[in-house]
């Protein structure tokens, strides 16, 4: 099982996806310890990439009023703190 840092998710978070897609297991580091387990949700399952709802998110993302979210914004959002 390999390990993807919270940074490489943010930067590559569609690569990652589809390395799970293709059946890939792999552990998310936040700060340097293990956070999440990222697994197919279905073994062998080979599902559509381009009918993916959050793979195709950038296609569907418009700008924010407000700009850009910062790290430690999601942070909070995602683990409460930041």
């Amino acid at each position: 099982m390999g390990t993807v840092t919270m940074l490489e998710f943010r930067r590559n978070a569609q690569g990652v996806l589809r390395r799970i897609a293709k059946g890939e297991r792999l552990v998310l580091s936040h700060r340097g310890k293990p956070a999440a387990r990222l697994e197919p949700v279905a073994p062998g399952r080979s599902a559509s990439l381009a009918d993916d709802p959050f793979l195709g998110i950038g296609r569907r993302a418009t700008p924010s009023p407000r700009g850009k979210t910062r790290h430690a914004e999601i942070d909070h959002v995602l683990y409460g703190r930041g």
